[in-house]
């Protein structure tokens, strides 16, 4: 190990191209006990032998794919249970996303409206990007209560099979220097996370994820697609993430999934969810939070006015909200699959 604490999360760009050898040597946890969360891959979840060698061959899988399933067919009533709450989510889903789509819909057109008061259209963007923001907020607390429900009739702890593979999680993973988060998709991702009470966890060592694992660990899942050429084409708010990344947006592949080149689109993204930063993660990005779970000054987020910009060259402070510039500056996919 080196003398030099790890940062308590490092988020990586999608591992097309590894570089999450480099990244547990630079941490001195390369061939240390390492626990592993393959959930999103689902069926293949312990197809991960290259994994482990990218790792350093000591890798612990939580295997919290395999364990949803033996408890699916232990606890009929639990399985019934969660199929009706997926059922109800999807729908909720759907239906917020009508709104999303209607007031999109509006921004796209005031972006490029010709031969209109200029000062004026920016005040009608500004009442759209509210009316989104308004719509993501009421959302967010509507999966709120409909998760905290579920949780309330059907306690976890309150389940033997559940209490039992939680107990067996958490007994591999005090064993493990740190825990590595893979991406995949990411709602299957969240829900086990979630089930196996895995947040606690994370939080007493050093965590590296990538793709949906650096969504997830973020206080709010944001799923994007503007090139989506089926479904819906806008960012849409998913649901609470595990919270121990705070006021950050993971974005994962963004020059390929975002308009990046439109500055009006991705103005709007960032006084969309402001006062959070959005944060590209490309392939070969690696962002090492520090103490406080907060960016480091050279990570690069999107801007107020939808440009590409150091966070140290904006301000951390009540006087700039993340999301805007300095006052002296001028798909949708659920499946990840990486």
């Amino acid at each position: 190990m080196t003398d030099t604490p790890a940062p308590p999360v490092t988020l990586l760009g999608p591992q097309r191209r590894p570089t999450v050898e480099k990244t547990m040597h630079r941490l001195g946890l390369l061939g240390r006990p390492v626990a592993t969360v393959t959930a999103g891959w689902q069926d293949r979840e312990m197809d991960d032998p290259e994994l482990d060698q990218h790792l350093g061959g000591a890798t612990r899988n939580l295997e919290l794919w395999q364990r949803w399933q033996h408890i699916l067919d232990a606890d009929p009533q639990l399985a019934e249970a969660d199929r009706r709450r997926r059922e109800m989510r999807s729908e909720v889903q759907d239906l917020y996303l009508l709104g999303v789509g209607h007031a999109m819909a509006a921004l796209i057109e005031l972006y490029h409206l010709p031969h209109r008061t200029p000062a004026l259209v920016q005040q009608a963007i500004a009442d759209a990007d509210e009316v989104l923001h308004d719509l993501d907020v009421r959302h967010l607390g509507r999966i709120a209560e409909l998760e905290s429900g579920f949780y309330e009739r059907y306690p976890p702890h309150e389940r033997p099979d559940v209490a039992r593979h939680r107990a067996e999680v958490a007994a591999i993973v005090a064993d493990c220097e740190g825990v590595v988060l893979t991406g995949g998709h990411v709602a299957v991702l969240l829900d086990l996370l979630h089930l196996f009470n895995v947040a606690p966890l994370l939080a007493s060592r050093p965590v590296v994820a990538w793709s949906a694992g650096a969504m997830v660990l973020t206080d709010r899942v944001v799923l994007f697609n503007d090139r989506a050429t089926h479904g819906h084409a806008y960012p849409e708010v998913f649901g609470a993430g595990l919270g121990l990344v705070r006021d950050v947006v993971a974005l994962p592949a963004a020059r390929q999934r975002l308009l990046l080149g439109d500055r009006a689109r991705m103005a709007s993204l960032a006084r969309r969810f402001a006062p959070s930063w959005c944060l590209p993660l490309e392939p070969g990005s690696r962002v090492e939070l520090d103490a406080d779970y907060r960016l480091p000054a050279t990570a690069s987020v999107i801007g107020g006015e939808g440009e590409l910009v150091a966070v140290g060259e904006l301000a951390y402070d009540e006087t700039v909200a993340p999301g805007k510039t300095a006052p002296d500056e001028t798909d949708r996919e659920a499946v990840d699959g990486e």
